[in-house]
């Protein structure tokens, strides 16, 4: 739990903080050194010290259980109350065992909720952290940006393509801060490695391959009772009103299409997220889409894609691949070489594609390397974060696609990514959408 009276962050921790990490991911001597001087100039103008006019008031929504299952609001919401000027004042979630352990870890001054919408009322709330399923993040994150909070969202941004316009365009008209979740963004060697492929270290991009889990397979699974303190139709919200499966909730949810969009969306989202960050399409997109994936059929089985091979197509003959396939990571492949990146290492054909420096005037990304961080940081200052709204959304509809064309049968899709739209399949451009149940709306 985050001690309100710890308020100082020295520039020799900071500066010591930052360097250890880089040193243990095994980077190039000259990147790390770069990344010193970055460092360095960051530090410089860190405060000694937050006053109480600098403190963040924050809540957060949807944080899921402390004990096993889907936790990332907890466990992100913890993350921002590690950082100094930081305070957690409010909770919500519709499961009270959720909700009251989650007050237990940030304390008496932390009150709980079970309807986000109270939780958006009160004018203290400042910026608010979203880790509830998928299927409520565009509600929700428009809900609070039209409220005058700064949203921290969970990837995937959005179920469809269609929530992640509006989030987009409510992010503008509000001028909140916006950070999406898709935390390898501030990982030094996903920054690394899309940094020498933008500036050519590997020559011509021909292939990018991303290598996701395999999905979950399981059911049919049982109608249960509801259990005591579970609001199961405020869960559900704007889907589809079902009878209770305890699998369609917490850890799992993200195995049913309903809900999410299985490990397409889970861990595509990140992957993907990194390879149009590196071909430097990440506010645009794919111009076509073909898959083949293979799911089970059946009530109340999981029913999001298990195996699958999406091939994507960008401008100047560049494919994507998507798969279900071993190693975990991401993988550029061009005319000079290939460059394949991790959460736990980056390597390369040739060594020297890492190890020899790029030249003073080459292309630079943002640098961030506390995901949290950077979003507190832009709350103060009003600068726009690592992983904008925009690019959240750009991310997740390479997802989508690959979801939507496996749903119609695998057969190439033209599409539009200026006009966001299909050009040669109305059945297609249907699956852009979903009703919303009752009085739900964007």
């Amino acid at each position: 739990m985050h001690d309100p009276t710890r308020q100082d962050l020295s520039r020799r921790t900071f500066l010591a903080r930052s360097v250890a990490g880089l040193a243990v991911a095994g980077l190039p001597e000259w990147f790390v050194n770069d990344a010193k001087a970055a460092r360095r100039e960051a530090a410089s103008a860190l405060p000694r010290r937050y006053g109480p006019n600098d403190q963040i008031n924050v809540a957060c929504i949807g944080p899921g259980g402390s004990k096993g299952g889907f936790r990332r609001g907890l466990d992100d919401t913890r993350d921002a109350a590690g950082h100094p000027g930081v305070k957690v004042v409010a909770v919500c979630d519709v499961d009270k065992q959720h909700r009251d352990e989650a007050v237990a870890v940030f304390g008496a001054d932390c009150r709980g909720y079970s309807d986000f919408r109270d939780v958006l009322a009160r004018r203290d709330v400042d910026a608010v952290v979203i880790g509830t399923p998928d299927h409520w993040h565009a509600i929700v994150a428009i809900a609070a940006l039209r409220a005058g909070k700064d949203v921290y969202c969970e990837k995937p941004l959005t179920l469809t393509i269609d929530e992640g316009k509006h989030i987009v365009r409510a992010a503008r008209e509000t001028r909140r801060v916006f950070q999406v979740g898709s935390q390898q963004r501030s990982d030094a060697r996903f920054r690394l490695a899309c940094e020498l492929v933008r500036n050519g270290r590997i020559g011509k991009v021909q292939r990018v391959y991303t290598h996701l889990p395999k999905g979950a397979i399981g059911g049919p699974f049982p109608v249960r009772p509801i259990p005591d303190g579970f609001d199961w139709d405020m869960w559900q919200g704007p889907t589809p009103a079902v009878d209770y499966v305890r699998e369609r909730t917490h850890g799992t949810f993200r195995h049913w299409l309903e809900y999410s969009g299985g490990m397409m969306t889970d861990w595509g989202a990140h992957h993907n997220d990194i390879a149009q960050w590196g071909l430097g399409t990440d506010r645009s997109g794919p111009i076509a889409v073909q898959a083949m994936g293979t799911r089970q059929v059946g009530p109340n089985c999981y029913n999001a894609f298990t195996e699958f091979e999406v091939t994507y197509t960008y401008p100047n003959d560049i494919a994507l691949i998507c798969a279900s396939t071993d190693p975990n990571g991401v993988k550029f492949e061009g005319e000079n070489g290939a460059i394949f990146v991790s959460r736990e290492t980056i390597r390369a054909s040739d060594p020297r594609l890492l190890t020899d420096p790029l030249p003073s005037n080459a292309v630079r990304l943002y640098v961030s390397d506390d995901h949290m961080g950077n979003f507190l940081d832009c709350v103060r200052s009003r600068k726009t974060p690592i992983c904008a709204p925009e690019i959240g959304h750009r991310s997740v509809s390479v997802c989508h696609l690959g979801n939507i064309c496996m749903r119609l049968g695998g057969d190439r899709l033209e599409w539009d990514p200026q006009r966001e739209h299909f050009t040669n399949s109305r059945d297609a451009n249907a699956m852009l959408s979903r009703p919303m149940r009752g009085h739900w709306r964007l």
